[in-house]
């Protein structure tokens, strides 16, 4: 029944060859054009402005390439390729195809694809949060110019973005820092596994060989009107050891930095108080993978740390590599 009426006001559609056809095609649509790929956006929130769909499946945009210090993402890959992915495996620690998985049912990840989720705009869009945390670089290109920005830099608001006019192409990652111990997580609440997120937190961070924060990356989704990186959280890391006393006063930080909204999914409250809650747990994961020894919190603080998270750990100094 849906599909009944979902496309009545479209008058025409196109399947360009080329990139800069489907660029053309969309400039001379005068506001009224847009670029569609699995359509799973345009499904759940169609756009009655529109007249015109420029299909882009047909672009060669759909690819997963690893190269030296760097891997690049076709924007037309949809969700269940990057989850099958095996050169993605190795890129920081496989994060991109764990979370993959929690991107809707499977039905969604056949069709969706990793530009149409950054090109919604949503602030929920669970991509965007680790490709900040990854520090991915969006290639984007118009009638005159292919350009990079941040992913981040996409987002104007909810439902807003740069990209008018203009084509997302793919996604650059550059390869994570080497030396030292490395740790990723990707946290993710929401009313079942492949919903649309409460709140979700991608992180990653660096343990030097004195056991302190080399450096640290620290994104969240669904909390703000964009996607957002918490740079006063991350700035708290540089250069201390991670422990107990560290991820709490992390965590508060992030709670400050958050401005969420209220909703049918959750209060702002709610999403308040769970990005801090998200973020501790995630700072436990990455120092565990990271290679540090957990030890039994002080008896003072026992107590609370248990009813902040009952498997609340600390980070003492990392373990020896071989």
């Amino acid at each position: 029944m849906l599909c009944s009426h979902m496309f009545t006001h479209i008058q025409a559609f196109h399947r360009p060859g080329s990139i800069r056809e489907a660029v053309r095609l969309l400039e001379h649509g005068r506001g009224r054009t847009r670029y569609i790929a699995g359509g799973t956006d345009l499904a759940a929130h169609p756009d009655h402005n529109t007249r015109v769909l420029v299909d882009v499946t047909r672009l060669g945009l759909s690819y997963i390439h690893q190269k030296k210090n760097s891997w690049v993402i076709g924007a037309a890959t949809t969700i269940a390729e990057i989850e099958r992915s095996h050169p993605l495996l190795h890129l920081a620690d496989g994060i991109l195809v764990k979370a993959a998985a929690t991107w809707g049912p499977p039905q969604i990840r056949n069709m969706a694809t990793l530009g149409g989720n950054l090109a919604s705009g949503s602030p929920a869009a669970s991509a965007a949060t680790l490709l900040m945390a990854l520090d991915a670089k969006a290639v984007v290109v118009d009638a005159r110019r292919r350009y990079r920005i941040p992913v981040g830099s996409l987002f104007t608001g909810p439902r807003k973005t740069v990209l008018n006019g203009h084509l997302l192409a793919e996604i650059a990652i550059p390869a994570p820092p080497r030396g030292g111990r490395v740790g990723w997580s990707f946290q993710k609440l929401a009313r079942t596994q492949g919903d649309t997120a409460i709140v979700d937190v991608a992180i990653g961070l660096q343990i030097d060989r004195r056991g302190c924060c080399k450096w640290a990356r620290i994104a969240l989704g669904a909390v703000a009107p964009t996607p957002l990186r918490a740079e006063n959280a991350e700035k708290l890391l540089i250069g201390r050891k991670l422990d107990d006393a560290l991820i709490e006063e992390v965590s508060q930080e992030v709670a400050r930095e958050v401005d969420p909204i209220t909703d049918v999914r959750a209060t702002a409250e709610y999403r308040r108080e769970m990005s801090r809650v998200l973020v501790a747990r995630a700072l436990r994961e990455c120092a565990e993978h990271a290679g540090c020894t957990w030890v039994a919190p002080a008896l003072a603080g026992a107590g609370r740390a248990k009813a902040l998270d009952p498997q609340a750990k600390a980070c003492a100094t990392p373990r020896t590599t071989l």
